[in-house]
């Protein structure tokens, strides 16, 4: 008893410390923090943040006391990608927490740990309600609690708390519904909900954009009961409350596409009168600077008065030392998409003010790609059906056809990212500048997703951030041949060659990826692609050589794709060829047909659940 009660007395004196005797308790008490953060939904469904969305009179309320973000974004445009941003305050690229769903867990970077830690060792209780989801190796001394019973309720007396509230309501499980519940009808008008451009305007997409209102509306009264419970308790003059969307989503096309729909989320943030003082900026107000995940915990900490670790991307937007003029010029973004759950990727984009620029590095990876969980969702089916029927306008047709490899919007006069301003002369400068900066960021990091995810994880994952460090120049060149893309392809042919013969497995694969973008126009490398196509000591860039060969109609990769996925001893390895050959399953123009016979694979790799996804589509 005398050990516990002398825990207790110094946790208490701890606490004690953060109060000075000639202060006013309410300045000088570190504050309470909670985050209430609703799966699954852009900014785009509520009234608070576009004039297309629902009222949402409980996140309403807390604005008026608080402050309304019109610039915030996720980074990354699924769950895992997400949240382990915003656990680590660091963008994935750089951590290798950019895959999702994760095959195998990656450690922080070093001397480095997820934020909760920090406000822990300042004397904070810290919990989680109840979703982790990160790509990231939890260390133990991150929550005092994290469960679906985890509460504030149980720190000791006078302890501040830092609490994460998840809301599952609005996920995109919710929106898979069958076709008989159309009939039971929804609280939302159909008839008054905005549908997006690149939505077919259909009674089903009435009913799923309806619905999803009707989501938002159940979401926020679920925000209204964790804000009375902390009235209840008496913590509201000193908590401080962020309500945020973990990513965007959930209409088709949104969720895990780094489009506006899937990175730009809603975020208000409640400042508690007792801590006024340490935010500078009025209640009620907007803030138009751009604040994103990797943000988020290094303002927890400045709010806790905690230290802030050196070596992360973010900085904070609230509290001691950060001015709402110096907020309000911070005007870009940086946002990633690669591996979403089976289907593989790799696109990065820079906002910058109101332009959008991306980059698409497998532009012939076209979005609408097979993705399993998504086409549960009616909607996906019957866009996907009606694309296929003929029924489409352009704008429409966009998400199941290959894309160009760099994109520029205005955001906003054309929110929807329909109208790529690319190759439009007026916007050059625009385009180069943001180009730049794309790139500047990518060899920075580095961005380690210039490797092949299976190689990463066999080479890489025990210290991702410093392999980064000692392969930033090989990064550096595949970012550069990747890049080859933007040029004409008479300009860039020799040096095209020159990386398909290197002895450099990883220049081969990038100046093969190029060679598909190019498609027929890259025909005369064909000798030395089908050599690659035989020979090659990687399988799978045996398997981009029959992608080219495939998709220029040049010969069948049937065989050739099949062989290398029975020739794979790695499950990673064989999800990557298998996004190849659902691409050549799926294309409009020609589809290959396959017959993936299970025996003839390596077990351990067909009985993965990411791959089983994909032998799934080929064996319907």
């Amino acid at each position: 008893m005398k050990i516990k009660y002398s825990i207790v007395l110094l946790s208490l004196i701890t606490i004690s410390c953060f109060s000075s005797c000639s202060g006013k308790e309410e300045s000088t008490q570190p504050p309470n923090i909670v985050w209430i953060t609703s799966e699954d939904n852009s900014k785009h469904y509520m009234r608070l943040f576009d004039e297309h969305g629902t009222e949402a009179p409980n996140i309403e309320k807390l604005a008026k006391g608080g402050i309304t973000y019109t610039h915030a974004f996720s980074n990354a445009a699924v769950c895992s990608a997400a949240r382990s941003t915003l656990i680590s305050a660091s963008y994935g690229p750089r951590l290798a927490t950019n895959y999702h769903r994760k095959l195998q867990k990656v450690p922080m970077p070093d001397d480095v740990k997820m934020f909760p830690y920090y406000l822990k060792k300042a004397g904070y209780y810290t919990t989680n309600n109840a979703k982790e989801d990160y790509n990231i190796i939890k260390h133990d001394s991150v929550w005092d609690e994290s469960s679906k019973k985890a509460t504030w309720k149980n720190r000791n007396l006078g302890q501040p708390f830092f609490h994460v509230f998840n809301i599952l309501t609005t996920h995109e499980s919710r929106l898979h519904f069958p076709e008989s519940a159309i009939k039971e009808g929804t609280k939302t008008n159909q008839d008054s909900c905005f549908i997006f451009p690149n939505h077919p305007k259909t009674e089903l997409f009435k009913y799923t954009n309806a619905r999803y209102r009707d989501l938002i509306k159940k979401m926020d009264a679920q925000v209204g009961q964790v804000v009375d419970e902390l009235e209840a308790d008496g913590l509201l003059e000193n908590t401080f409350i962020f309500y945020f969307g973990d990513h965007g989503g959930v209409l088709p096309g949104s969720k895990g596409y780094i489009n506006e729909s899937g990175v730009h989320v809603p975020l208000v943030v409640y400042i508690p009168p007792k801590y006024r003082n340490m935010v500078d900026k009025k209640p009620g107000s907007k803030e138009n600077g751009f604040v994103s995940f990797i943000d988020f915990g290094p303002t927890v900490l400045n709010l806790a008065g905690a230290n802030i670790p050196e070596h992360i991307d973010g900085k904070p937007f609230l509290g001691k030392n950060i001015t709402s003029n110096e907020v309000s010029k911070r005007d870009e973004t940086f946002s990633y998409a690669d591996r979403f759950d089976e289907k593989y990727d790799i696109v990065r984009a820079i906002r910058k003010g109101k332009y959008k620029y991306e980059r698409n590095y497998q532009p012939f990876n076209y979005d609408g790609l097979m993705n399993n969980y998504r086409y549960i969702q009616l909607g996906y089916q019957e866009w996907k059906a009606l694309y296929e029927a003929g029924k489409l306008n352009d704008i429409q047709s966009q998400f199941f056809e290959t894309k160009l490899p760099e994109s520029l919007y205005d955001v906003e006069a054309d929110p929807y990212e329909t109208n790529n301003l690319a190759n439009n002369p007026e916007y050059a400068e625009v385009l180069e500048d943001l180009r730049s900066n794309l790139n500047e960021r990518v060899k920075g990091m580095p961005d380690l997703s210039f490797y092949p995810e299976f190689y990463l994880i066999n080479n890489a994952f025990d210290n991702p951030v410093a392999f980064g460090q000692a392969h930033k120049s090989e990064i550096a060149s595949y970012v550069d041949i990747a890049n080859l893309s933007l040029y004409p392809f008479d300009s860039i042919k020799d040096q095209l060659e020159q990386a398909l013969n290197s002895s450099d497995p990883w220049k081969r694969y990038w100046a093969l990826i190029t060679c598909s973008r190019f498609n027929t126009e890259a025909l005369s490398l064909q000798s030395v692609i089908e050599a690659i196509s035989k020979t090659d000591d990687e399988l799978i860039n045996k398997v981009r050589a029959w992608e080219f060969l495939g998709l220029t109609r040049v010969d069948d990769p049937v065989k050739g794709m099949t062989d290398a996925l029975y020739a794979s001893k790695d499950s990673a390895e064989a999800l990557l060829i298998l996004n190849s050959m659902v691409l050549m399953k799926d294309d409009f123009k020609k589809s290959y047909t396959f017959n993936i016979d299970t025996n003839n694979m390596d077990t351990e790799v067909s009985q993965n659940s990411e791959v089983m996804r994909r032998l799934e589509y080929f064996n319907k």
